[in-house]
């Protein structure tokens, strides 16, 4: 009788009950990897009961993947083995995906809490050619990363004593060099140093890319005291202090800790990355992509001072909405956010309509770099003036480095060898709101994106220029003048610029590489505002401007900090270098700031609306 009755209320209300692993309901299937035998695994490799489930997410119908909330463990393995061309990413292929989804459509992965542990060089989750994904309730981390630390334990004229994790960060001497065991126990030498602070947790000021422990210092031989303990005699230029703890960088970025690929309508929630192989998460060629409550941040339970990876987040080529709300950066050994396209070189006019290209960066090779419609840009490329704009007929692949494209309209006379080419489709809107960028190794967040950018309600105390504007076809090849960019009610503390790093000119930077620029140039980057923000500079540099047509600072509070000693050598507060229309009103700035000046370097003053010129000098040439 009561079967008959939920029978009827079936047919009545439409309601859908299917089994796949586990009951559903409303026509979504909940898929529980505990009755595929994910369960009291210890520290066996659990990959293959995912493996196991895989046939039956791959309907187009609304899917749960259930984990039962636990810590498993996660070795190479039985896992897929794919090449894949990551952006940023070093040319190691095949990639170790533990988790491949590849033509998977509506599926939510409920990870409920689980503690997923990965073992050696290994890639977690891959989306490739999916739509509709939501990853959530997960954390991810590395019995034995591929980053160590060591304490500092004493230091003088003639050696450094340093304590070691040798469970967590396998390690042998060789010739009087730190070694650490990677991936199936390869050797990789000890190549670079950050110090961070004990108790503030913090990358102490002044030990960036100009060195933590001063030139020279490889010259060090190591030798143990004790188990765990090791004497590098040398007299270190710089000396980090005793009790703070030195990041030992070891291995290259060959895996991402999450990669989207060729995908859309993608989301990750409350997801804790406390290590990876590389990028924490990178999407490229993807849209639509929402990452809510996602943290990149170190492993406290296991007293690390390293966080999720090398970039947090990368967004190289894609197109849409990026929504990057409430999330965590810290620890990371470089940029916690960086979204940018990949400008490619001219190599050879094949045809009135016909180039051949090349990926200039040793990282970006191998991308599916075009479609067919997509829109291109044609930028001289020591200028960085646009030559023209047209659209892809064809992409045509010659090996890892270079291609052919064809083109739906002829080129302009004016295109050279040597110029480059934007890919205008791949290029989205960014809003990124209420997060905090913590104390990271490099950048705070890099925008390199023609569309509409929201940059609101953050914290930010990143060790390095909190936000870089950047864009070049010359060095790093990493493309997008911006057209509209709102900096709003973000918070710069005096934890901001400590240290030097590459384009870092001011709190805020925007650095764009030209080669070759002249007054006449159009400018590279247009209509900028920063409004309504609260610095707390402990130095000069404020906000530093290159090539920039509209550009607003107003209505901020600045405040001096004496938490640190200044030591950048721009001394200005404002740098403006061919720039043009910009707007400096009804800031408010205390009276012991630094500076209180600005430097106009081939920015006529009549470019300049400014309520200040009696509080500030102004320098001109």
């Amino acid at each position: 009788m009561k079967l008959s009755l939920i029978y009827i209320l079936g047919l009545v209300f439409g309601i859908t009950f299917q089994t796949v692993g586990s009951v559903a309901k409303n026509d979504t299937t909940y898929i529980f990897l505990k009755d595929y035998g994910l369960y009291k695994t210890k520290k066996r490799n659990a990959i293959k009961y995912f493996y196991k489930a895989l046939d039956d997410l791959k309907n187009d119908q609304p899917k749960v993947l259930v984990f039962s909330t636990g810590t498993y463990h996660f070795y190479p393995d039985g896992c897929i083995r794919k090449e894949y061309f990551e952006s940023n990413t070093s040319d190691k292929n095949p990639k170790v995906c533990a988790f491949h989804f590849e033509d998977i459509k509506n599926l939510v992965i409920d990870g409920r809490g689980s503690q997923l542990i990965f073992h050696e060089e290994m890639q977690p989750f891959t989306f490739n050619n999916c739509q509709n994904i939501t990853l959530k309730n997960v954390s991810i981390d590395w019995d034995q990363p591929l980053i160590a630390q060591a304490e500092v334990l004493r230091i003088n004229e003639h050696y450094m004593d340093i304590g070691l994790n040798p469970k967590e960060s396998p390690y042998t001497l060789r010739e009087g060099k730190l070694f650490f065991y990677g991936s199936n126990k390869q050797e990789n030498a000890w190549t670079r140093t950050m110090e961070f602070d004990r108790k503030g947790r913090y990358i102490v000021p002044q030990t960036g890319d100009e060195g933590c422990l001063g030139e020279n210092w490889q010259d060090y031989h190591a030798e143990p005291t004790m188990p765990g303990i090791l004497r590098l005699h040398y007299n270190f230029k710089r000396k980090p202090q005793v009790g703070n703890f030195l990041v030992l960088r070891h291995a290259a970025r060959t895996h991402s800790g999450v990669f989207i690929n060729e995908s859309s309508n993608i989301t990750i929630q409350n997801l804790r990355l406390y290590h990876a192989t590389g990028l924490g998460i990178l999407a490229q060629y993807s849209k639509n992509l929402t990452f809510n409550r996602y943290q990149a941040i170190p492993n406290r339970a296991k007293g690390r001072y390293f966080g999720g990876g090398d970039d947090g987040l990368q967004v190289s080529n894609c197109s849409g909405e990026i929504v990057v709300n409430s999330c965590t950066f810290q620890g990371l050994m470089d940029d916690p956010i960086n979204v940018h396209g990949t400008s490619v070189q001219i190599q050879e006019i094949v045809s009135k309509n016909e180039v051949k290209c090349r990926f200039m960066h040793h990282q970006s090779v191998g991308l599916n770099w075009a479609r067919r419609g997509d829109k291109i840009s044609l930028i001289e490329n020591n200028t960085m003036t646009l030559l023209g704009v047209n659209s892809t007929k064809a992409f045509k692949p010659l090996d890892n480095e270079t291609f052919i494209l064809e083109l739906e309209n002829e080129l302009p006379l004016s295109v050279n060898p040597g110029d480059a080419l934007e890919n205008l489709t791949w290029t989205p809107n960014l809003t990124v709101t209420n997060n905090n960028f913590k104390n990271c190794r490099a950048r705070g967040l890099l925008v390199s994106t023609p569309g509409k950018v929201l940059i609101e309600n953050n914290t930010f105390e990143s060790s390095g220029s909190a936000i870089l504007i950047a864009g070049d076809a010359n060095q790093w090849f990493e493309t997008g003048a911006v057209t509209d960019v709102l900096i709003k009610n973000n918070t710069f503390t005096s934890l901001c610029n400590t240290s030097s790093y590459q384009f870092c000119e001011g709190i805020i930077s925007i650095y764009p590489i030209i080669p070759s620029i002249g007054e006449k140039s159009k400018r590279f980057h247009q209509n900028i505002r920063i409004e309504h923000n609260h610095f707390h500079p402990f130095d000069y540099p404020i906000l530093y401007a290159l090539s920039v047509e509209g550009l607003s600072f107003s209505n901020n509070t600045i405040t001096r900090s004496y938490d640190f000693e200044p030591y950048h050598n721009r001394h200005y507060t404002f740098t403006f270098e061919y720039c043009k229309q910009i707007k400096l009103i009804n800031n408010q700035f205390s009276e012991d700031l630094l500076g209180k000046n600005m430097l106009l370097k081939k920015t006529p003053i009549s470019e300049l609306n400014t309520d200040t010129t009696r509080a500030f000098s102004i320098e001109t040439y």
